[in-house]
């Protein structure tokens, strides 16, 4: 089928207290192995870049790729934007067919990410397209992002409330205690604040950095409106993981349809296993 955006299945899932998982697409191994394991549970899923994947990619391939394996998945695919930078970002996304984006003005002024955000809705909204926003600061390292954990800053509900409501987002990423990257030690999330962002909000919530968050927290998370959850760091540290190991056995082979493969069929299992602790 083609590409579908992400509003449906969000609602679904956000009436429903499971999530959707959302991962990084940085490669056709991964992309083809992030379907099979969707295709394995038979769930939903979110195919997303950032700006510098797409860049490292090239946004025509890009664009090819994604609509390829949506066109030959057996579940519904979306293309997502994560942490479009920019207005003029967020529209060359557009243009080319993605199916969901994000708009992060959450290192702007409070006024100036509404007016950021609403100006992308505006614009997303005629081609029916689903924007999500972030609001608070989620530390570590996304893209070219580094945000210490001490800059870092919780959502606030009630700026919550009236940033949703303002902007006319159809989902929504609070920060409660996950960072991008890798965990130092185990995150501490703060579950009551999401229980308040959630009552406030009304819309289906985005957990980022879910790599290395525990399964135990991920899952209670599902009780309070986390309707998405983003996955990247585990995957690409499993892809690498299985690559090293590969030419450790085998030194002198240099055919990628043999060396890709097994880093693939780990990468499928993973999918597997994260998309099956989202449903309840």
């Amino acid at each position: 089928m083609p590409l579908v955006t992400t509003k449906e299945m969000l609602e679904d899932a956000y009436k429903n207290n499971y999530a959707i998982g959302a991962f990084g697409a940085h490669n056709l191994e991964i992309i083809k192995a992030v379907i099979a394991g969707a295709e394995k549970v038979g769930a939903p899923v979110i195919l997303q870049t950032t700006s510098s994947t797409y860049k490292y990619v090239e946004m025509p391939y890009m664009i090819a790729l994604a609509k390829t394996a949506a066109e030959q998945a057996k579940v519904p695919v979306a293309l997502h934007l994560d942490h479009g930078e920019s207005y003029k970002v967020v529209m060359e996304c557009l243009r080319a067919g993605y199916t969901s984006v994000m708009i992060d003005g959450s290192t702007l002024p409070f006024e100036e990410n509404i007016d950021l955000v609403k100006k992308v809705v505006d614009a997303a909204s005629a081609i029916n397209v689903p924007v999500e926003a972030e609001l608070g600061t989620i530390g570590g390292v996304e893209d070219d992002l580094n945000i210490d954990e001490k800059s870092s800053f919780f959502t606030d509900p009630k700026l919550a409330e009236h940033f949703v409501k303002e902007t006319g987002i159809q989902s929504f990423a609070p920060a409660f205690g996950t960072a991008h990257g890798k965990y130092k030690q185990e995150p501490q999330l703060q579950f009551e604040l999401l229980q308040e962002i959630h009552r406030a909000t009304n819309v289906p919530l985005v957990m980022h950095g879910a790599s290395g968050v525990p399964e135990e927290s991920v899952r209670k998370s599902l009780n309070y409106g986390i309707a998405k959850v983003n996955f990247s760091t585990e995957l690409k540290d499993l892809f690498a993981e299985q690559l090293r190991a590969f030419f450790i056995e085998n030194p002198t082979e240099n055919d990628p349809r043999k060396y890709f493969l097994p880093a693939r069929e780990a990468l499928i299992e993973l999918v597997e296993q994260k998309i099956v602790m989202l449903q309840k």
